[in-house]
């Protein structure tokens, strides 16, 4: 995936409300920006960190940079606008980048499914066989070499999974897709120390024929793209 127009880089100074973050400019000014990203950001927002935004050209908007990228003070690079894990597993998948998601004919985003009133990120579709569920979850919480998601306790998440085990149980595929976006994360688990209800859950959603795919990005300011399938591991 290609941004649609060259990022701008600066230094962070802050990010707080969730949704804003203060950054400095190469000329010296200081701009408030839109964060997209409404976890908790752990390690993804240190201060003196290069912050990469996008502009919109949306007259409407208070704040028209939005916080793509993070280049942290160890060197590594992260995706920190989740709103693009999405777009980034359907191009893959388009792309036939993701070997366990190739021969499906049909891909739809965003349709409605379970019991929970939940909408289901992806939906592949074949005559030939059954519909493939697929949820998208953005990894970027790096802590003592291990990836983890989540990030912070997520009753949404908790949500996704006991939908997931019912789509398996009722004979369709279910994919739990985690987009490795943090440049430094080799592997990735359940945090099981953040969100002990989640990383159960895991485990029961595996038992009931859950699939968890996941997938490392290369990021860099010009571009990301999904290229190498890494290990899901149970601490």
């Amino acid at each position: 995936m290609k941004f649609a127009q060259p990022l701008q880089s600066a230094l962070l100074i802050k990010r707080y409300k969730r949704f804003l973050a203060d950054i400095k400019l190469p000329d010296g000014e200081i701009r408030t920006i839109h964060c997209a990203n409404t976890g908790a950001m752990t390690g993804c927002a240190e201060p003196g960190s290069t912050v990469w935004f996008s502009t919109s050209d949306n007259p409407k908007r208070k704040y028209p940079n939005s916080w793509e990228l993070t280049h942290t003070l160890a060197g590594d690079w992260i995706c920190v606008n989740t709103a693009q894990a999405n777009k980034l597993v359907t191009e893959a998948i388009n792309k036939g980048a993701i070997t366990e998601l190739r021969g499906y004919s049909s891909l739809k985003t965003e349709v409605k499914y379970g019991s929970e009133n939940s909408r289901i990120d992806i939906l592949l579709e074949d005559d030939s066989k059954p519909g493939c569920y697929i949820e998208v979850k953005s990894v970027t919480l790096l802590e003592n070499g291990q990836g983890y998601f989540p990030d912070a306790v997520t009753t949404r998440g908790q949500k996704h999974l006991r939908e997931l085990m019912e789509v398996a149980q009722s004979g369709q595929r279910a994919v739990l897709f985690f987009a490795i976006l943090h440049s430094g994360i080799e592997n990735v688990a359940a945090a099981h120390h953040i969100d002990p209800n989640y990383h159960q859950l895991i485990k029961e959603a595996e038992k009931a024929g859950v699939e968890i795919i996941s997938y490392k990005a290369k990021l860099s300011q010009h571009d990301i793209e999904l290229h190498t399938c890494i290990e899901f591991s149970h601490p």
